[in-house]
């Protein structure tokens, strides 16, 4: 039985001009493994797993011919039902740690307030279970970092941090948006170890978003290919690289080489059948 069910799911936004679809009939079902999404910026890889949490407001809205998670209808669940799967089956790391984490509150504060307020555990509880969360994500001095505010973390300790926080209540599916963007290399290894992990030893289902094609080719078990909203090519991760469809032959030209010629890099030729299809 799959983790996660969506079928043809659409996201819309209402504006003075008329509708906007920014996914249009995305279908695609998860298992305990690893899928990445790609595509370019507004693309909707974003707002589909936005959509998945139901975090589209107003005037935003999500259609779908259906959208279980294990087994559960969340197309038509209630808030009180999603409030209760957020977070604590679901999570989600969003892309940029400096506008997801409270500036105003410690480390230490935002990483047990959900451990206490949701679960209702005693601060010295909270306060273990969110340092060996802190540990879990390879954070050396815990302690100092649940002292420290975020605006004192480096961007991976932020990253860390994040990951950390949707991963103290366990969660069966991830949403990691962008997760490791704007890393070093280095560090941008290490989370993608942690991530591998708790795919491997929880059994946890991921939804990796990203721009790095390589990346994902690398660590993705499967990949969805997105272009203006819709899903035009789905392949194993494996077979990224040697894709055929234009659009994403179009992206891998787009990656630089090292040792290739100096030089602008190509742009997407946008003249082919398949972006008229994409085209509103």
């Amino acid at each position: 039985m799959s983790l996660l069910d969506v079928r043809n799911l659409r996201v819309t936004f209402d504006t003075e001009t008329g509708p906007v679809q920014a996914v249009r009939g995305v279908s695609f079902s998860l298992g305990h493994e690893r899928l990445g999404i790609v595509g370019e910026s507004g693309s909707g890889k974003t707002m589909t797993g936005r959509a998945v949490l139901r975090l589209i407001r107003p005037p935003g809205r999500i259609e779908a011919e259906a959208m279980t998670f294990d087994g559960q209808d969340i197309l038509n669940a209630s808030e009180r039902d999603m409030r209760a799967l957020r977070g604590k089956r679901i999570g989600m790391v969003m892309q940029d740690p400096k506008y997801s984490l409270n500036p105003v509150m410690s480390v230490g504060r935002q990483l047990t307030e959900g451990l206490r307020l949701r679960d209702g555990l005693g601060r010295a509880d909270a306060t273990a279970k969110a340092i060996a969360a802190l540990e879990a994500v390879q954070i050396r001095d815990p302690a100092r970092v649940m002292d420290a505010y975020p605006h004192e973390l480096s961007g991976g300790m932020g990253q860390r941090v994040m990951i950390a926080m949707m991963l103290i209540p366990e969660p069966d599916l991830l949403i990691a948006d962008e997760p490791t963007s704007a890393l070093d290399v280095t560090v941008q290894a290490e989370v993608l170890s942690i991530l591998d992990a708790l795919v491997r030893d929880r059994g946890m289902g991921l939804i990796f978003i990203s721009h790095d094609l390589r990346l994902v080719a690398r660590f993705c078990d499967r990949v969805l290919v997105m272009y203006k909203g819709l899903v035009v090519e789905e392949l194993a991760a494996s077979n990224l690289l040697a894709a055929q469809h234009p659009y994403t032959r179009g992206l891998l030209n787009c990656l630089p080489r090292i040792g290739g010629q100096r030089g602008p890099l190509p742009g997407l030729d946008r003249t082919g059948s398949w972006a008229s299809e994409g085209a509103e």
